[in-house]
């Protein structure tokens, strides 16, 4: 099964989501994109594939997403892309492509929707949250 995760080693939706991946038996490859930044092309591969606009893709909080003025409906996806470019950040994460298909999963159980193997027993966040409880039944 081949699973490729951009992922934040700083956060944990991007943490969680990749010990789901791991727990059910894949070893990803792993591509911190704030040291690997995807190209605008890779970018909006991801977005098509996981049938979102380019837009659902950016991260506000903890960026300069209000600073530049993202948020105004007007931007077209190039401008949008240009900042991304400019402040990697701004992509949201984790998005996670397997054959199965390409989420951006917020929040990361949205990964067992694209697994080959979603029964990957007990699960729970690293706050706490049970995803998976002990009888393999997925509560979130």
């Amino acid at each position: 099964m081949t699973v490729t995760i951009y992922h934040n080693p700083e956060c944990g939706t991007s943490r969680n989501t990749l010990a789901m991946i791991r727990q059910s038996g894949a070893e990803p490859t792993v591509i911190e994109y704030l040291k690997t930044p995807p190209s605008r092309e890779r970018i909006m591969e991801l977005v098509a594939a996981a049938g979102i606009p380019l837009r659902d893709a950016l991260r506000k909080k903890d960026t300069p997403y209000a600073a530049l003025g993202l948020g105004d409906a007007g931007l077209s996806d190039q401008a949008l892309l240009d900042a991304i470019e400019a402040h990697p950040i701004l992509l949201n994460r984790p998005f996670v492509e397997t054959p199965v298909g390409t989420r951006l999963c917020r929040p990361s159980e949205v990964v067992l929707d694209i697994l080959e193997n979603p029964d990957i027993g007990p699960f729970t966040k690293e706050d706490g949250e049970v995803i998976i409880d002990a009888e393999g039944k997925r509560i979130a």
